[in-house]
């Protein structure tokens, strides 16, 4: 097992008029040339859990702390202007709050941040302050 010392919450930066599959955000991934979609959970709008790459795999979703994070995404994170936008839908932030929960007891040192509150990122995801709202679990 890897020495999980995140749980990394990302946005998927697309509209919420849009429908994005895993299937979709993996071709993206694929596209870039990695092996995989980089996320190991992506959560649809409708709150479906999705699951990407194993937990015993290295994710692609935080540079230069994939070895030792989970990479979770949500579909949506930007408004019809494509700013930054916490759209997540009620089912959403309910299927991440439950995933969070078993995660952090599996892995109970993990901390939960956005991918903005890595080192030396400049994005607004997760589009929301990740940190703050799961510091309690």
């Amino acid at each position: 097992m890897r020495d999980i010392e995140y749980i990394a919450i990302h946005c998927a930066a697309t509209k919420p008029s849009m429908d994005v599959p895993i299937e979709r955000v993996k071709k993206w991934h694929l596209k870039r040339g990695w092996t995989d979609i980089g996320y190991h959970y992506y959560i649809t709008r409708d709150g479906e859990l999705h699951k990407g790459r194993g937990l015993f795999t290295m994710g692609a979703h935080v540079r230069g702390f994939n070895l030792n994070s989970i990479g979770i995404c949500y579909e949506g994170g930007i408004n019809e202007e494509g700013e930054p936008e916490d759209n997540r839908t009620p089912e959403q932030k309910d299927t991440l709050l439950k995933l969070i929960s078993i995660l952090k007891f599996v892995f109970m040192g993990a901390v939960v941040q956005g991918h903005r509150d890595f080192p030396n990122v400049n994005k607004a995801c997760p589009s929301f302050d990740a940190k703050t709202e799961y510091k309690d679990i």
